[in-house]
């Protein structure tokens, strides 16, 4: 495809004015190395929405269960029904690998993420998340005070987390460096806002904020959060530290892909609340690999084995007597299918869903206009070495100050590899654009365009960069992750969109408004056993 915008145009979308315009005083760097554009199928996609729905030739094939969607609900859906013993049930797969979001890939010398990259240490309470993890062997056993004890194999290794700012990098993402007393006595006043919500409790106990987020408390204060937006908040509280700002900032766009002026306060504040224990103590630890959540897509995606179908396209979801018709497509052979099924677990994105579940198509309930969904660009980076920089040493996460992208992440940190070839993940959200302005810049520009936009950024921080990369491979990310804007959390969307149809009982982490791996989890096992409810089938909860 033909680039439609100028360079700066392109750069200005990925790393910002400031950054752009330095950037185009100077000639692009030169690029002595091969990659490729990747991403989900966009152009069936489209297809898809556009009202493609071709009709199967012959009778359906019979199943049980089929699951929509090999990302981490409808695997997680399919893990909860084959360890309760129900083995009649498909998962169904447009793309050629399952994951999702939190699909990986494969470099020179390492794995890495192409998404998601750690699920946070869960607390017992966590038992579908504990479960999954005692199955991998990340999780021994549990210490005096309740807590899991995870192998230290398994827990992000020192240094975890750096930031360049002022030019040089320090440890840690909050910019310390040139700090005054006033930003660091408003950071304080936050971190005592942030422990008071994690001690509140609602008139039954409950946490403001947990994971997964549908067991959070509810009441007055807590649901007026979802009225402001996480920028309005720190506004009342009279956190004006543009130090301050910028970290929070940081923070919903990395979980969220959202700015602080656009997420839900309710959201913000459960960044930084629902993965503490109790106030005063320390976020969970990090668990991760050098493919990021990929490792768990591996294992899922082994527990369904060949019930996994990938290369599979869903085109319409038809309730019939006695159960539901999936039609499909199978775009390699050009050939289409049906599946019917007693139950269907619909674990796609709303937008999907309701375009492909046929009485949501045909009179389409209003909830589902309140979901939208960010933009991604996420770049896979080899490194012959590792570039000369001054101040704190490489970390797991490189995030650089100023600029609108999350940095990189490692994925050699893990291997204990801190020298020679590497392998780097850099995120970009489009946070501040709308959403259909975001995917026509993401599939209008080409790769050079790209690279260069990503290189010019990161070259601030590492000059010698350009004559180090090997490879650089660019995955775009249409419609990455729903965005908890203000409202959605407690304004009653997600309780509609998570009601069954009939046999359709649906799964995804938009039923929680953030794109997590709990919440993805949660949503398929609560799908699975409501299933397994229906048919009368034995089994112990999960959840």
């Amino acid at each position: 495809m033909e680039l439609k915008a100028t360079r700066r145009e392109v750069l200005t979308a990925l790393v910002g004015a400031t950054v752009a315009q330095v950037a185009c005083r100077t000639p692009p760097p030169e690029l002595r190395c091969d990659g490729a554009l990747l991403g989900p199928s966009a152009t069936l996609g489209h297809r898809l929405r556009d009202g493609f729905r071709p009709l199967p030739p012959g009778p359906p094939e019979r199943r049980e269960v089929v699951v929509l969607g090999g990302g981490i609900a409808g695997l997680s859906a399919a893990w909860r029904l084959a360890r309760a013993g129900l083995d009649d049930f498909a998962v169904l797969e447009l793309e050629p690998e399952a994951g999702g979001t939190a699909v990986s890939g494969q470099g020179k010398v390492a794995p890495h993420p192409w998404g998601a990259h750690y699920v946070p240490v869960p607390s017992p309470e966590n038992r579908a998340l504990t479960r999954l993890l005692k199955e991998l062997g990340v999780v021994e056993g549990v210490d005096g005070h309740g807590q899991l004890v995870v192998g230290e194999q398994y827990l992000c290794r020192a240094p975890q987390e750096r930031l360049y700012f002022g030019g040089q990098w320090s440890e840690g993402l909050y910019p310390r460096l040139g700090a005054s007393r006033d930003d660091l006595l408003q950071l304080r006043r936050f971190e005592a806002e942030v422990a008071r919500w994690v001690g509140w409790r609602d008139a039954a106990g409950r946490r403001a904020f947990t994971l997964p987020s549908v067991r959070s408390g509810r009441g007055e204060a807590v649901e007026a959060l979802d009225t402001l937006s996480m920028g309005q908040w720190l506004d009342r509280q009279r956190l004006t530290s543009p130090r301050l700002r910028w970290w929070v900032d940081y923070a919903c766009r990395d979980d969220y892909g959202l700015t602080v002026e656009r997420t839900s306060a309710w959201a913000g504040l459960f960044y930084f609340a629902s993965r503490v224990e109790a106030p005063g103590q320390r976020g969970a630890e990090f668990i991760t690999w050098p493919e990021g959540n990929g490792r768990l897509v591996r294992h899922l995606a082994q527990v369904a084995g060949p019930r996994l179908r990938t290369g599979v396209a869903v085109t319409d979801v038809v309730p019939v007597e006695g159960g539901v018709e999936v039609r499909t497509w199978d775009p390699a052979r050009e050939v289409a299918g049906a599946l019917l099924a007693r139950h269907v677990i619909c674990a796609l994105p709303v937008h999907l869903a309701g375009r492909l579940v046929a009485p949501l198509r045909e009179a389409r309930p209003k909830h589902l206009e309140a979901f939208t969904a960010s933009g991604w660009l996420v770049a896979h980076l080899s490194l012959s070495g590792r570039p000369a920089e001054a101040g704190f040493p490489l970390a797991w996460d490189n995030v650089l100050h100023g600029s609108p992208s999350l940095g990189y992440v490692v994925a050699t940190h893990q291997q204990l590899d801190d020298f020679g070839p590497t392998e780097w993940t850099y995120y970009r959200p489009f946070a501040a654009e709308e959403p259909a302005a975001a995917r026509k810049t993401l599939l209008e520009a080409s790769w050079r365009h790209w690279v260069q936009a990503v290189v010019a950024d990161l070259s601030r921080a590492h000059p010698d960069l350009p004559g180090l990369l090997t490879r650089v491979d660019v995955w775009r990310w249409g419609h990455a992750m729903v965005r908890p804007v203000v409202g959605l959390m407690r304004g009653g969307a997600l309780e509609a969109a998570r009601q069954p149809l009939g046999r359709v009982h649906f799964a995804h982490t938009d039923l929680s408004g953030m794109a997590l791996f709990e919440e993805a989890q949660h949503w398929g096992v609560a799908a699975a056993e409501a299933v397994l409810q229906d048919r009368g089938w034995p089994f112990e909860t999960a959840l």
